[in-house]
């Protein structure tokens, strides 16, 4: 299945991903495609021989832009990893339960619009949290609202930073964003 990788920022989620699946057999890193024309994920991506493709605004929320795109990398599965804007509807329509987010917090806390990155973490610190973790979920028209797939927790003390925070949650999607992005696609090939 060719996936593409849609990402706004530096990018580790999206090379973690891309490594993990680069002897995969079932899974193949076709496309990366950021809104932002300086986002160093593109960097990672042509690091690693990935296509990449820069969708501002209009051309994200044009199907006449977008679709043909998804096309021409024959784009099966599309995963948002530190993807800021929402996804137009007409590309959810194009793929039903096959976009996947993943969160840096454990929704339906800390979500929405606006909960990104360390607001996130600013927010689970600010609350006095004794854990937070990372979550991914399918992507519907509404932020951060789609059915959860799975969830995965840390323990946080109180002496922890916003940076601390951060820091754990992080390695969390390390660890199990790659694993769990093989068991969906797994069960959708089946």
């Amino acid at each position: 299945m060719n996936i593409a990788i849609f990402v706004s920022g530096s990018g580790t989620n999206c090379e973690n991903i891309i490594k993990y699946f680069a002897d995969s057999e079932s899974v193949n890193c076709a496309l990366v495609v950021s809104n932002k024309p300086d986002a160093y994920a593109l960097v990672r991506a042509g690091n690693l021989g990935v296509p990449t493709a820069i969708a501002p605004k209009e051309d994200l929320h044009n199907p006449d832009v977008m679709l043909p795109l998804l096309r021409k990398y024959d784009i099966g599965f599309i995963v948002l990893a530190g993807w800021l804007p929402l996804i137009p509807d007409f590309i959810i329509e194009a793929y039903p339960r096959r976009i996947v987010n993943i969160h840096p917090a454990l929704l339906p806390k800390y979500g929405g619009k606006g909960m990104w990155g360390h607001h996130v973490h600013e927010a689970v610190k600010a609350a006095g949290e004794t854990e937070t973790g990372m979550t991914v979920h399918w992507v519907t028209p509404v932020c951060d609202a789609g059915e959860i797939i799975a969830q995965f927790r840390v323990a946080l003390s109180p002496d922890d930073t916003v940076d601390d925070i951060a820091e754990k949650e992080h390695q969390l999607e390390m660890e199990h964003f790659p694993k769990v992005l093989e068991q969906i696609i797994n069960q959708l090939k089946s």
